[in-house]
């Protein structure tokens, strides 16, 4: 029996898949908002890049997914090897968030037990080791973010109006699961389906077995128990599609293998691109470039930021990747950005949808406070910014907290604050127009502090000195 293939979404097959889908269901009562159907409208979005197996998911997914039939469960999982997300994993909960806008029901499984072995998928070494506690404070990290993106889509992306339905969304913890399982148990039970020339076979296994470190048993095994994953959620849960990142297919595969060796039923695989950087290099904590979606860990500003500074050759693929814009109008935005790229409007309307599924309506604004005040100079900005976004705008600064006493100068703020050296050195740069303060330039270094000047009406000063140096007062008892 020849073993299944992967289909990738991109190739003429795949594309008479999506194309053959969309022409069945034109017709059929649909599910909002997809009219296409969920594959063929992320087939066009370039969302979905593999299928697996190939000819079963050609033969049985459009059907198995077409409108009107009942929901199906769908799920992805997130290894609890950091207590945040990162954008690199915001695609396949795009992928999720999809699903769930056709109706299906999903499940986000946080891989607080799989955590503390490493996935060796596209890694040239082991992981660190992870205790147990730091891997459940972590898992308890991402449950808290993955539920924040599911609740900011429901209430600021969703209509309510018209009836569709939005499927459930259930959060997991593998270590619910894998922490009780005996290791005889596990290896009987599972351990009989998954043959060693296979799990060899994969590419991951391959790169590990060639380097100088070799492989531990625990990373070998690692596909086994992701495998048992799907198994667990496929009894319990009747989930039939994994979804995952392109680098976890050969995953998919085992746990493919596993589920329709022990049920004999037809599951599938999904997998969506990897973002990477613009050297080429994956986007995550492994390769310290991570922009992650916690606020303690990446403000909402520097979120915003990095979207709205991707180049004119991305912006079109990452609205249609990171955003639920319609086609036709990313189409239109990006014929209106031909004629005037000084404007930036794609890029700002891709960060700011991403900005407002990640942190909300609060956390858009709180961005764009933050880049007025950074970048325009806005005092009225800075005057409106509360104390935890301008510590995360200028994350580098000091922060002073100093009474305000009478007929206190400029020269004594920026003594107080340890801006200036003593003596004359301190005093030029004051009378050489280096210092500011809330943006106005001053060069009397007499200059005595006025409340709603150098003073705002938050309590706050913004003293700069030179071209970057920034330093935060924090006035009290004024």
């Amino acid at each position: 029996m020849a073993a299944p293939t992967v289909m990738r979404v991109g190739c003429r097959r795949a594309a008479g898949l999506c194309g053959g889908l969309s022409r069945r269901i034109h017709h059929q009562p649909q599910r909002a908002p997809a009219a296409k159907g969920l594959l063929a409208a992320q087939c066009e979005r370039g969302l979905f890049q593999e299928v697996f197996p190939a000819q079963r998911a050609e033969e049985g997914l459009p059907a198995l997914l077409e409108p009107g039939q009942p929901p199906q469960t769908v799920y992805c999982g997130f290894d609890a090897t950091a207590d945040s997300l990162h954008v690199g994993h915001l695609l396949t909960v795009m992928g999720l968030l999809h699903f769930q806008r056709a109706g299906h029901n999903v499940i986000a499984l946080v891989g607080g037990a799989t955590a503390r072995l490493g996935d060796p998928s596209g890694r040239t070494k082991e992981r660190e080791p992870l205790s147990e506690e730091l891997a459940r404070e972590h898992a308890l990290g991402l449950r808290e973010g993955l539920q924040r993106l599911f609740d900011n889509h429901r209430q600021l992306f969703w209509p309510a109006a018209g009836g569709a339905r939005l499927g459930e969304v259930m959060l997991q913890d593998n270590a619910w699961w894998l922490g009780h399982e005996p290791v005889v148990g596990f290896l009987c039970g599972v351990g009989g389906f998954l043959r060693m020339g296979t799990l060899l076979s994969r590419q991951s296994c391959q790169a590990r077995l060639r380097s100088a470190e070799g492989m531990s048993l625990a990373e070998f095994l690692y596909p086994a128990l992701q495998a048992y994953d799907f198994l667990h959620l496929h009894r319990h849960h009747g989930c039939r599609i994994q979804l995952g990142g392109a680098d976890q297919m050969g995953n998919i595969m085992s746990g493919y293998e596993l589920v329709t060796k022990v049920t004999g039923e037809d599951v599938f695989g999904i997998t969506v691109p990897l973002i990477t950087s613009t050297t080429g290099d994956k986007l995550g904590k492994s390769a310290g470039n991570a922009v992650w979606l916690n606020r303690d860990k990446t403000s909402p500003f520097e979120l915003y930021q990095f979207f709205v500074r991707q180049p004119d050759s991305t912006v079109e693929r990452y609205l249609k990747l990171f955003t639920f814009l319609p086609l036709p109008e990313i189409e239109h935005m990006m014929e209106m950005h031909a004629k005037e790229p000084e404007k930036w409007g794609p890029q700002k309307r891709l960060a700011a949808e991403v900005t407002k599924l990640v942190h909300g309506k609060e956390g858009l604004e709180s961005a764009k406070r933050c880049t007025k005040a950074l970048y325009y100079s806005n005092v009225e900005a800075l005057e409106a910014m509360s104390d935890q976004e301008l510590q995360e705008l200028f994350r580098e600064a000091p922060f002073a907290e100093l009474l305000l006493e009478p007929g206190m100068s400029v020269l004594d703020l920026c003594h107080k604050a340890n801006a200036i050296p003593d003596g004359p050195s301190g005093y030029r740069k004051i009378t050489d127009g280096g210092v500011s303060v809330n943006y106005i330039q001053v060069t009397n270094p007499e200059t005595v502090l006025v409340i709603g000047q150098h003073i705002l009406k938050n309590g706050v000063s913004l003293l700069k000195i030179g071209k970057k140096n920034f330093y935060i007062i924090k006035w009290l008892q004024l």
